[in-house]
């Protein structure tokens, strides 16, 4: 049976697109990106229609053991597996802030995570899960729109908040290497703080303690 999709207005899906639309290729732009930086067991942190894991999984296809795909919407996980299987993903409904998370999934050597912690109101459990969940030596690539900072309404109604330029800078202390980037559009740089006002988007690739 062939599942469709609603459109909520923040869902990213592919099929029901333009290939110029500016959204869609911003989306495919990070994880063109963030194959760089993967290897082994890799996790997608609210992969939503799956695309972004099937990219992982097909262009990575050397390099990586697996990609999981996690969304909170059991409805886009049917979708997910449906439309975007690949033999090296798999798709799981499942909370990204569930304290018992990385007991039900495992350690990663790679944990994706774009355009969510601003939909998270537990953004310390958030953080926590993704800690743990990697394995020692493990990368993340996590991005997130910037915005007026923590409790200030922003432009879009499902975000809880979007973050500022420091108070994003400031969440990856833990790690032991950090570098940031800015993305605009389809443009992904390293991020030089004074020209902030150019990015509306930032990115971090973070490496864990061995």
């Amino acid at each position: 049976m062939r599942i469709v999709l609603k459109d909520t207005g923040e869902r990213v899906i592919p099929e029901k697109m333009k290939i110029t639309n500016g959204l869609l290729l911003e989306h495919i732009a990070r994880y063109h990106f963030a194959a760089n930086y993967v290897h082994g067991r890799v996790l997608d942190f609210a992969s939503g229609a799956g695309y972004g894991s099937h990219i992982i999984a097909k262009q990575c296809k050397k390099k990586i053991d697996e990609v999981l795909g996690v969304d909170i919407d059991s409805e886009v996980v049917d979708y997910a597996q449906k439309t975007y299987y690949h033999p090296l993903s798999t798709y799981r409904q499942a909370d990204v802030t569930d304290p018992l998370l990385p007991e039900k999934l495992g350690k990663f050597d790679t944990v994706l995570s774009f355009e969510t912690i601003e939909h998270v109101e537990d953004e310390e459990q958030f953080l926590s899960n993704i800690y743990h969940l990697l394995k020692p030596g493990g990368t993340l690539v996590l991005s997130t729109p910037f915005g007026q900072g923590r409790g200030k309404p922003c432009g879009s109604p499902f975000h809880v908040h979007q973050l500022t330029v420091e108070e994003f800078t400031n969440l990856f202390h833990d790690y032991e290497e950090t570098t940031f980037y800015f993305q605009n559009g389809v443009l992904i740089e390293p991020a030089f703080l004074g020209t902030r006002d150019h990015y509306p988007l930032g990115i971090v690739v973070c490496k864990k303690q061995h």
